[in-house]
């Protein structure tokens, strides 16, 4: 049986029914299942509790750290879709953490749905460090690719995988996220776009923040950046409704 490792919310794996905060699908109702580890860890990030154990070198903003055993539970593949299948929505989203360090666990949680409803829908959210496989490659009907810059605190070679890139950027159903702090992140964007044949019109530019307030201070100097270069506007929506709170 396949296993996948996914975030704690109290006593309970972190699956929840919301609506979609970010990107091409906001304000779409949708079933999150947040999966745990990641293989970058970014300083303003806002699910270090996936990824910034007791012990661990990595920095973050918040200054936390999180014991590993009280945020991580293991499930079987069958057993998160049943979790999912609970509710009557049918798009799934796999977040993370990072969901492609777990790929064999998401083929058969995708199987088992699809063999419960074949309307099924899943969006997969990604660092685009990693390469998918042949079956999720085909499976997954959006992948939201979330490039990290250098204001993530992470090394270039950690963050960039051309190969990844190149492959993500052929995919029609692949849109591309940046997360923004200041006007100097947009040319790394442009370099970006021409070094591996992302299309502008498949970016989105996100203001980062985690908080309405810090929001708001990039917000309108970035839509402007987006009106005038063709490229989509992300705000987030769930921070907006809910704040920073978990399993909303």
């Amino acid at each position: 049986m396949a296993l996948l490792k996914l975030a704690k919310l109290g006593e309970e794996p972190e699956v929840f029914h919301t609506l979609q905060g970010e990107g091409v699908s906001m304000g779409v109702p949708s079933v999150f299942v947040r999966s745990s580890l990641c293989n970058l860890h970014c300083t303003w990030c806002d699910t270090d509790y996936t990824w910034n154990w007791e012990g661990t070198p990595w920095e973050h903003e918040s200054g936390v750290k999180y014991s590993k055993s009280d945020f991580v539970v293991s499930l079987e593949a069958e057993a998160v879709a049943e979790l999912v299948a609970a509710y009557s929505c049918k798009n799934v989203i796999l977040t993370g953490g990072e969901p492609l360090l777990q790929q064999d666990g998401w083929s058969a949680m995708i199987v088992a749905l699809r063999g419960r409803d074949e309307g099924y829908r899943f969006e997969v959210e990604t660092n685009g460090t990693q390469v998918p496989g042949v079956f999720l490659g085909d499976a997954v009907d959006q992948w939201n690719v979330s490039v990290k810059l250098a204001n993530s605190g992470n090394r270039e070679s950690l963050r960039i995988n051309g190969d990844a890139l190149a492959g993500f950027a052929e995919r029609d159903n692949a849109w591309f996220k940046y997360v923004i702090q200041s006007v100097e992140d947009l040319v790394e964007v442009r370099q970006m776009l021409r070094d591996y044949g992302i299309a502008s019109d498949r970016v989105l530019l996100m203001p980062e923040g985690r908080t309405e307030a810090k929001l708001a201070e990039k917000r309108l100097w970035l839509a402007d950046v987006c009106r005038d270069e063709g490229y989509r506007f992300s705000d987030r929506l769930h921070i907006q409704l809910w704040g920073s709170r978990r399993g909303v």
